[in-house]
């Protein structure tokens, strides 16, 4: 694409341009769509993203995206607290919760091992998730991770870190296609993958 006439243009096109899926055609019509729109828009836009870089929090507990120091889920005394559903990623607990078949709490690892990417176990949150797992309160730790080779490596490493606590250790049933994130699945099948889920140890030694 040509230069533009304006570097305050070019400067703004390139910086959506730095946005997951968005190129620089893309780029430039939300520019020139803003350009058109009422500055009141503009400034509302620019101010959602200043205090979304400065003001967004991760729950002490769970670390799941917050504006507080716990999460709603965390602090809502009608949860489950007793059962944890161990997700990759954010995203994966608003999938969890759409399918209204999870009344538990949750522990986000912020992603998974995959030794190709430079991840590990240590830039994970599994050893706050053990503290939980070993303070005595919870009774069934449900696996909800891809059903991926890294997945399944982070499941299993997770597995040896707290089998030596009583308690009930169980994975999502494989209605989730092998090698799909949970953001994608249909709510209707995740659902049911959770409500049936099975205990870890019958994946294992299978």
């Amino acid at each position: 694409m040509a230069e533009l006439s304006s570097k305050l243009l070019e400067q703004a096109v390139g910086q959506f341009a730095k946005l997951p899926g968005i190129g620089r055609r893309t780029a430039l019509r939300l520019c020139l769509h803003l350009l058109k729109s009422e500055k009141d828009e503009s400034r509302q836009l620019s101010d959602a993203i200043v205090r979304l870089a400065e003001e967004i929090q991760y729950c002490q507990h769970c670390h799941n995206i917050s504006d507080t120091d716990i999460s709603q889920i965390c602090a809502d005394p009608r949860r489950e607290k007793d059962i944890l559903c161990v997700v990759e990623d954010v995203r994966d607990v608003m999938a969890v919760e759409n399918t209204s078949q999870f009344r538990g709490k949750y522990h986000v690892l912020g992603g998974i091992i995959s030794p190709i990417e430079g991840i590990g176990p240590n830039d994970l949150s599994i050893a706050s998730l053990v503290e939980r797992v070993e303070s005595g309160t919870v009774h069934e730790v449900i696996m909800a991770l891809p059903a991926t080779i890294e997945g399944d490596t982070t499941n299993y490493y997770i597995y040896k870190k707290i089998k030596h606590v009583d308690l009930l250790i169980t994975t999502i049933a494989r209605g989730v296609a092998v090698g799909d994130d949970l953001e994608f699945a249909d709510e209707i099948t995740l659902g049911r993958s959770i409500l049936n889920r099975t205990p870890f140890e019958t994946i294992l030694y299978r």
